[in-house]
């Protein structure tokens, strides 16, 4: 009796064979990085559940350097924090995001950003909120509540997201979230892309409250350094 893999199985094969090539990694599978984890004194992360799913762990994905510029490279979609970093009331957290190489581990654009709101990280009932930036133009706002939920769709083209010049160059973006009164905001290089009330992101499903840790969030099979995380109040 021979039997065929369903599509699903197969792409779950991909995921776990370190030896995939690149064209088959670059299909949509998570890569698993060679010398991964966390080297940065303080900092913890959690990949999706999706991803730990498919058999990769937080070791398939890297955080390098220290507080003042953080390297991450992934492998599968992952969030990273300091438990010391939290806000609350009104503030910003900002970032800036340096691709150095644009696409160079994908096949297409990948988002990462900074994410607030965040309440029992590491665990599975975790929530956060995050603004992320494409090097194609383009944004999210996402969430997990636990389950993942989306504030603006797939993605959001606006001009103030800066674009690449073409595969391999280098991008750079400041991508800040505030809490300002009953207002959640993303901006992204200086200039306010989305607009929430507080009431429509701490709800059923979503935030548990704007108060809480924040860090920085990354889609799979991106490579990219942040400097300047840091958090303002009015």
């Amino acid at each position: 009796m021979r039997f065929v893999l369903g599509p699903a199985f197969a792409a779950a094969l991909v995921i776990l064979n370190p030896l995939a090539s690149p064209a088959q990694q670059q299909e949509g599978a998570s890569r698993s990085i060679e010398n991964g984890g966390i080297s940065v004194p303080g900092w913890t992360g959690k990949i999706d559940a999706s991803e730990e799913k498919a058999g990769l762990t937080l070791k398939n994905a890297k955080l390098a350097g220290d507080d003042k510029a953080l390297h991450v490279t992934t492998g599968p979609a992952v969030a990273y924090w300091n438990p010391a970093n939290k806000a609350s009331g009104d503030y910003t957290v900002t970032a800036t995001f340096t691709e150095a190489k644009f696409m160079d581990l994908n096949s297409h654009p990948h988002p990462y950003g900074v994410f607030i709101g965040g309440n029992d990280m590491g665990t599975e009932g975790q929530s956060y909120l995050y603004c992320a930036a494409y090097g194609n133009g383009s944004f999210i706002v996402r969430g997990f509540g636990p389950e993942p939920f989306q504030m603006n769709g797939r993605r959001e083209v606006n001009a103030a997201v800066h674009k690449a010049a073409g595969k391999g160059e280098p991008v750079t973006q400041e991508i800040a979230l505030s809490v300002a009164g009953d207002k959640v905001k993303c901006a992204i290089n200086g200039t306010v892309v989305a607009t929430y009330d507080k009431a429509a992101v701490v709800a059923a499903g979503k935030l548990k409250s704007t108060d809480g840790v924040y860090g920085i969030r990354f889609a799979h099979n991106t490579d990219a350094t942040v400097t300047g995380l840091s958090v303002t109040k009015p």
